[in-house]
């Protein structure tokens, strides 16, 4: 029986990725014939002969990089009230309350609209878009302090998870943060569609057999978890149901009443306690440490020259400053001396192969991020439910490590001069009171409803919203720089302007 529900949800899975693939396939294929029939016209530029004479390694050299050539130039819309900042305004609304209840940020959302709409260049969209990221996870995490876990005596965000995770997402926005200025936005396309739409996920076993499946985006994946979730709520409201039916009949006619007991998991409650009830201090310092320590380098990088004997130094301190928060808590999950509380009496042995991974999913999540503007919690956010964490508390603990990443980051891209202060702080404004508004709504549904389902719903929608406007958006920038046969290699990270 298990094996036939197995098969079934393979092929069900198996069908989702063939149509997902085929989908995006044909899209593809529509924009490079679009590009193709663009550039027949164009009358071929007087270096062509002598590159056709090259060989094809070397054209593809010449292609990614001309040490004296830049395709990047900033474009910053003057700020006044019309009807494109109406617009980015409802949508940056709706894109940050959704991104604050998934747990994922917003970012997808934000970079499109701020291209699309309010006319910014893809890379000082993603320097906003970061800035947004860092208002709405901020006024998300102030809410979240303040509730408790929905089944057990702690808090809703999970301090010992973000202490794993949280000091290497910050090495990984830094590392992002430098992709971001170096790589061409056709390159950030690809990698937007690698991850949306080809996630490797790796499974592993006993003795370290791995298998990868290469079947489905982080979005569909997510929706499978929030539909499985929904399942075993319908059960549990069942349950339930017969069991205040069964205590309401009468018994052996002492007409004794009984009442039934008001906690249990068919109804969560999150209880608000005093903010600094919920605050564990002694995580939460090692987290402040590991971010004034990255603060330090940052600022102390702008007084060396770039690419420098000096500027590379400081950048490697960041290594150790977060491998050794990182390892401290890896050690202690690993002896057992501490646990991940928020998944309750159930006890995870945890192995040397699954720490190193998920600290490396802690690195790409902060690379992504930095990269393309997004939260990390597109890879935490579906990462945390994998391993059994409660929806509710999943997005807070990511929201929470991204926190300190977003806001690391709109440091790093202040100092890169990357954004206009004046839309940034105007955006933040905007993410922050949109962000409150919706952890406020939806737990308020939650409560009613009974089902925390309803997170996981809004995080594969925001993801799926994300990867066709991010997509869509740097495929038709790819296909301008092509039909005016601009220069699409990388950008020289020690000429900086």
């Amino acid at each position: 029986m298990a094996q036939t529900k197995l098969n079934q949800r393979a092929l069900t899975i198996s069908t989702a990725a063939a149509a997902w693939f085929l989908f995006w396939s044909i899209v593809m294929l529509s924009n490079v014939s679009f590009a193709e029939r663009l550039l027949k016209d164009k009358e071929p530029e007087h270096f062509v002969d002598k590159e056709d004479r090259q060989g094809f390694l070397i054209r593809m050299v010449h292609f990614l990089w001309q040490g004296g050539k830049s395709a990047y130039e900033h474009v910053w819309p003057e700020m006044e009230f019309g009807w494109k900042i109406t617009v980015g305004t409802i949508v940056g609304f709706f894109g940050a309350a959704l991104g604050s209840v998934g747990g994922v940020g917003g970012g997808g959302i934000f970079v499109p609209m701020l291209t699309l709409i309010i006319g910014f260049d893809p890379k000082s969209s993603t320097a906003i878009s970061k800035c947004m990221i860092m208002g709405a996870a901020g006024s998300t995490v102030y809410y979240n302090l303040r509730l408790r876990h929905p089944t057990l005596d702690m808090p809703l965000i999970d301090y010992d998870l973000a202490l794993l995770f949280q000091p290497m997402l910050m090495l990984g926005i830094s590392i992002g943060v430098a992709f971001n200025v170096m790589f061409a936005d056709w390159m950030v396309t690809v990698l937007l569609i690698i991850l949306f739409i080809g996630r490797i996920d790796f499974f592993f076993h006993k003795y370290f057999i791995a298998s990868i499946d290469i079947l489905i985006g982080t979005s569909t994946k997510a929706l499978f978890k929030g539909i499985d979730t929904w399942k075993k709520e319908t059960m549990m409201k069942k349950e339930a149901a017969k069991l205040l039916e069964s205590e309401s009949k009468p018994g052996d006619g002492s007409g004794e009443d009984y009442k039934v007991l008001p906690s249990g998991p068919a109804a969560p409650q999150e209880e608000e306690v005093p903010l600094l009830h919920n605050i564990y201090w002694k995580e939460v310092s090692l987290l402040v440490y590991v971010w004034v320590a990255f603060l330090i380098v940052q600022i102390v990088k702008t007084y060396t020259a770039t690419c420098s004997t000096e500027y590379w130094i400081l950048n490697s301190l960041q290594v150790p400053i977060a491998a050794s928060v990182t390892l401290f808590e890896a050690i202690c999950l690993y002896k057992g001396t501490r646990v991940i509380a928020s998944k309750g009496k159930e006890i995870t042995n945890w192995k040397l192969h699954q720490i190193f991974l998920y600290c490396s999913c802690g690195i790409v999540a902060g690379m992504v991020g930095g990269l393309l503007g997004l939260g990390g919690g597109f890879i935490l956010g579906p990462l945390f439910l994998e391993l059994g964490i409660p929806p509710q508390v999943a997005s807070a603990t990511s929201t929470f490590a991204m926190v300190f990443s977003s806001s690391m980051s709109v440091v790093q891209y202040y100092l890169l001069n990357r954004f206009p202060v004046p839309y940034a702080a105007y955006f933040v404004l905007v993410a922050t009171i949109a962000a409150f508004t919706g952890q406020h709504v939806v737990r308020k549904i939650i409560a009613l409803l009974g089902r925390a389902s309803i997170i996981i719903f809004i995080l594969a929608l925001t993801i799926f919203i994300s990867a066709i406007s991010l997509g869509g958006v740097g495929i038709a920038n790819m296909v301008e720089k092509m039909a005016n046969q601009e220069y699409m290699g990388f950008e020289n990270l020690c000429h900086l302007s």
